[in-house]
C-alpha cells in the first residue's frame, strides 16, 4: 500500500529519512518560500530604517548562538560572550587597516573574508582559554570565570593596549570602502544585510549539523549529567573545551561581522550588559533550541525597538525619558525575563513547537 497518505502520519523508510532535514515536499515547499521571502521580497519592500533592525536581529542571533550551545547545549553557563565577540572584531579590524595584505588579494577582494575566518579561529582559542577552569569548575563558579573574561579581554587589554595601536586613541575608524567582498564593497544596509543572511545561514545550518552529531549528543549528554556521561566514556573535560571553541567561533564570526555595519569600532560596543543580553535572548527564545535563539532575537530587537519608538513621542513632554531610555531599556529587559519565566518558563520555541503539532495532528490535536 502507499504510504503517501496515511492517517497516522509521515512514515520513515530508513535512518537517512528519519534525519533528513526536509522530510517532506511542504516543508521543502515552505522553505522555499522563506529563502524567497528573505532574498527577494524583504531586500525589494524593505526600506533603510527596516533592514537596519534586520542586520540587529542578524548580529544578534549570531552572537547567541554561541550562548545557547554552551547553555543550552553543553550545560555550561557563560556571562562574558561579548568579550569573544569583541576580539573577533577587533582581529578583524586589525587584519584589514593593519595588516600588508598581497595586492591580488586586495585587488579581489579577499582580505575581508579571510579575516572573518582568522577572527573566528583566534576568538574560538581565546575562548578555549577562559574555558578551560570547566575542568575543575561548574556552576557560580564557571560564571564568574567567564565574566572575568569579559573585564580581562574587553576592560583591560582591548581598552588599554589594543585601541590604542597605531595612536587611533579608543576608536578604529572604518571609512567607506574599507570593507570590501569580491568587487562588492560593503557601504550599505542593503549589502550588510545580504552578508548577514548568508553568515547566519552558514552558522545555524553547522550548529545544527553539529548537534546532530556524535559531538553534538556527547553535549547534551554533559548537559544532563556530566557524572553519568564520563562513566560512559566520554571525554567531559575535551567535549566542555570543544563547546567553548565552537561557540567563542561563532562569536568571533558575528564581531567579524558587526564591523560591516559601523563607521567606526571601539570597547563601548561590546559592554558587559551584551553578554546579560545575549543569555536573556535564550531564556525567552527557549533554552536549549536553535529556533529559540532567532525567536528571542527576533522579539527582544523588535520589542526594544517599539519600547524606543513610544518614549520619542512622550520625550516633547518628559524630555528626561530620553536621558534615561538606557534605564527603561534594562528594566523592560529584566521585566520581560520575568515575566517568560513565570508564564512562559519553556520559551518561545516551545510555543511554536505546539502551534505546529496543533495544525500537523489537526483534526485530532487534542
Amino acid at each position: 500500500m502507499s504510504t503517501t497518505w496515511l492517517p497516522c502520519g509521515t512514515y520513515h523508510q530508513n535512518y537517512v529519512h528519519d534525519h533528513a532535514w526536509w522530510q517532506t515536499k511542504f516543508i521543502k515547499a515552505k522553505m522555499i518560500l522563506l529563502l524567497i521571502i528573505l532574498f527577494v521580497i524583504i531586500p525589494l519592500v524593505a526600506d533603510s530604517y527596516g533592514l537596519s533592525i534586520l542586520n540587529l536581529v542578524g548580529y544578534t542571533i549570531l552572537g547567541a548562538i554561541g550562548v545557547q550551545l554552551l547553555i543550552g547545549f553543553c550545560g555550561q553557563i557563560t556571562l562574558g560572550h561579548a568579550a569573544f565577540i569583541a576580539v573577533g572584531a577587533y582581529t578583524s579590524t586589525l587584519l584589514i587597516l593593519e595588516f600588508p595584505w598581497p595586492k591580488i588579494l586586495m585587488d579581489w577582494g579577499l582580505a575581508y573574508p579571510i579575516s572573518i575566518l582568522i577572527a573566528a579561529i583566534v576568538s574560538g582559542a581565546w575562548s578555549v582559554l577562559f574555558g578551560l577552569p570547566c575542568a575543575r569548575v561548574k556552576g557560580f563558579y564557571l560564571i564568574l570565570t567567564t565574566m572575568a573574561a569579559q573585564f580581562i579581554t574587553v576592560d583591560f587589554i582591548i581598552t588599554g593596549y589594543v585601541s590604542q595601536i597605531g595612536g587611533r586613541g579608543q576608536a578604529f575608524s572604518l571609512p567607506p570602502g574599507t570593507i570590501k567582498i569580491g568587487p562588492w564593497v560593503i557601504d550599505s544596509d542593503l549589502k550588510v544585510y545580504f552578508v548577514m543572511l548568508v553568515l547566519v545561514i552558514v552558522c545555524v545550518i553547522g550548529v545544527l549539523n553539529l548537534i546532530r552529531s556524535r559531538v553534538g549528543r556527547a553535549w547534551i549528554a554533559i548537559r544532563d549529567n556530566d557524572i553519568s556521561a564520563e562513566v560512559m566514556g566520554i571525554n567531559v573535560i575535551k567535549y566542555k573545551l570543544l563547546a567553548f571553541y565552537v561557540a567563542g567561533f561563532i562569536g568571533g564570526v558575528a564581531g567579524a561581522f558587526w564591523i560591516s555595519n559601523l563607521a567606526a569600532i571601539s570597547p563601548e560596543h561590546f559592554p558587559w550588559f551584551w553578554s546579560l543580553w545575549l543569555v536573556g535572548v535564550i531564556l525567552i527564545g527557549g533554552v536549549g533550541s536553535i529556533h529559540g535563539t532567532i525567536f528571542g532575537s527576533v522579539f527582544m530587537v523588535v520589542v526594544m525597538e517599539m519600547l524606543q519608538l513610544a518614549v520619542i513621542p512622550l520625550a516633547d513632554i518628559y524630555p528626561k525619558l530620553l536621558v534615561d531610555f538606557l534605564f527603561i531599556k534594562e528594566a523592560v529587559f529584566g521585566l520581560a525575563i520575568c515575566v517568560f519565566m513565570i508564564f512562559e518558563p519553556n520559551g518561545l520555541a516551545y510555543r511554536w513547537w505546539q502551534m505546529k503539532n496543533y495544525f500537523n495532528l489537526w483534526p485530532f490535536s487534542y
